[in-house]
């Protein structure tokens, strides 16, 4: 869901052999492993030579991509400071952290080649003012709306230290990527609006039947029961891929008609 178009990827003889990308896709570069074993180490992760399964046969396994290094005895500590690490740009936004709790194993993959999208971030912090609804707020919408005030014959190195753009919407933790291991453990939402309405569905408020618009959007039926929500999409949209993104209105169409229509689309005339 999110990575490869559903429309554009090919099936029958075909299928597996080509996939192509959602358009908010990409592959990851890949980062060192070292610097986090030795941080997890600082932070009393006991290495694998050191592991007494007697002593400890409570104790996580951490695993640092594929590899088991060690292991930790207090597992949401560790896991919530990472987290924290990795929104704060301290190490990089494309680490995967992958926690298991029922096998007691906490994954982290740095390396390359794994498909990676970005969504938004959902605060969860129970201190926070904004608990519940998305990191992304007014002063980050500001920025935004500073960025074309630039003049375009200013010079580059002080554009680049007062553009905020994208980069600084993932410098900010506002923005998160996750790979396909990633969104098994994570709950996402459709839109902002659907957040909104599961806050109100928690706290007791009916909401009504809307009948009188027919072009309206069909919404996912919200439950009560998902107390919580980790991420949020962009937007609906963007897991289709660039040729089925370029058809005017491909909702509106019957789905087999965009199938068919897509592989002449991508054949080289």
């Amino acid at each position: 869901w999110g990575l490869v178009c559903p429309a554009e990827t090919p099936e029958a003889q075909a299928c597996g052999l080509v996939k192509k990308l959602a358009l908010m896709c990409y592959i990851t570069d890949g980062t060192p492993s070292e610097p986090i074993i030795d941080f997890m180490i600082q932070r009393n992760m006991e290495v694998l030579e050191e592991f007494e399964p007697q002593v400890t046969p409570n104790a996580t396994k951490v695993f640092v991509n594929g590899v088991w290094v060690g292991t930790h005895r207090e597992p949401s500590h560790l896991v919530n400071t990472m987290a924290t690490l990795r929104r704060r740009n301290m190490i990089s936004h494309e680490v995967g952290l992958i926690r298991d709790i029922r096998e007691r194993e906490f994954k982290i993959f740095t390396d390359t080649g794994r498909v990676c999208r970005p969504l938004f971030l959902v605060d969860n912090h129970p201190k926070s003012e904004n608990a519940g609804s998305l990191v992304l707020n007014k002063e980050h919408l500001r920025k935004l709306e500073q960025d074309k005030e630039l003049p375009p014959d200013k010079d580059p190195d002080e554009r680049r230290e007062r553009y905020f753009g994208w980069d600084g919407l993932v410098r900010s933790g506002v923005v998160e990527s996750v790979d396909a291991e990633v969104e098994e453990t994570i709950m996402i939402v459709m839109t902002p609006e659907d957040l909104e309405i599961s806050k109100q569905l928690q706290a007791g408020y009916a909401m009504p039947e809307e009948t009188s618009d027919p072009n309206k959007r069909v919404r996912s039926i919200l439950s009560r029961r998902a107390h919580t929500w980790t991420h949020c999409e962009i937007y609906p949209s963007m897991i289709l891929g660039v040729c089925d993104s370029i058809i005017p209105f491909p909702d509106h169409n019957q789905w087999a008609r965009n199938t068919l229509s897509l592989p002449w689309a991508n054949k080289p005339w």
